[in-house]
């Protein structure tokens, strides 16, 4: 928690305004920011100082883990995070790649589980990792991309979160996740909360010992229109103690997360939080 807040009000303090071509609003940037996030000891890394919806942040990531690519498919596990993108986003309606209503495209997820080799075959880039790690193996190149750049134009939006690599040290598994922008009011908890529980789904199903997950970004800002709400409002508030998070022990395997969990497999003990607050969320 305090790792989010100092990197608010260093953006606040220090950051430079940016004009955002794709939103046509300006940013309040920064360069380079590093947090990082104790699995091991469960040290949930959710926002206290608003209310967080952590339900919608784990079931998006649920459906990159299975590849999704319909904004429906990612209502039905419990999040609407995608239904802008593939519904409102002008470039994209008029995509003609574009299949219809909550389409998404070749994004994220999509990428991970069915990457596309020149010979029209894909690879599975999760099952790899998966079976690496189950047998002990670290070949140095455990990394999930969804960053395909001849592949950009057949998607609703470039990930953001591109990039997440897998490192064991004997028994002990550690995640460095790489991100290329982040929408810090909105967005940052959603990654945050992602990276730490990306771990500690893999080391559950791979069984090893979770460590510490790295969360690396590269371009962190706030929109003109949430600046007041972050320095007068969010900053302004004293952060709780962070909760923990509890997964159900019966997932086993990559199968069971293709297959059957759910958001009820999931608990956060302890979350206290101040109201919520409505930042304005940019297209």
């Amino acid at each position: 928690m305090q790792q989010y807040l100092q990197l608010c009000q260093r953006i606040i303090d220090e950051g430079v305004w940016i004009e955002n071509q794709r939103t046509g609003k300006k940013c309040l940037t920064v360069v380079n920011a590093d947090l990082s996030y104790d699995v091991a000891k469960n040290q949930f890394p959710i926002i206290t100082t608003r209310k967080s919806f952590w339900k919608a942040a784990i079931a998006e990531l649920l459906g990159y883990l299975r590849g999704y690519d319909s904004a429906a498919d990612f209502r039905a596990l419990g999040t609407k995070s995608w239904d802008a993108n593939a519904n409102e986003n002008a470039a994209w309606l008029n995509n003609p790649v574009r299949k219809g209503v909550d389409d998404m495209g070749r994004v994220y997820g999509v990428q991970g589980r069915s990457w596309r080799r020149p010979d029209g075959s894909t690879l599975d880039q999760l099952q790899k990792i998966v079976t690496n790690l189950s047998q002990d193996i670290d070949d140095r190149g455990e990394i999930l991309t969804f960053y395909n750049p001849g592949e950009f134009e057949l998607g609703c939006l470039r990930p953001c979160m591109h990039t997440h690599t897998f490192s064991l040290l004997g028994d002990t598994l550690y995640l460095t996740s790489y991100q290329r922008s982040c929408d810090v009011p909105l967005g940052l908890n959603f990654n945050q909360i992602q990276v730490f529980t990306l771990l500690a789904l893999m080391a559950q199903i791979t069984g090893k010992t979770p460590g510490m997950a790295y969360h690396k970004i590269v371009n962190a800002h706030i929109y003109e229109d949430q600046v007041d709400l972050m320095r007068d409002v969010q900053l302004q508030r004293e952060p709780f103690d962070p909760p923990q998070l509890r997964i159900n022990p019966e997932i086993r395997s990559l199968k069971d997360i293709e297959t059957w969990v759910s958001l009820e497999d999931f608990a956060v003990e302890g979350y206290r939080h101040h109201d919520p607050i409505a930042y304005p969320f940019s297209v």
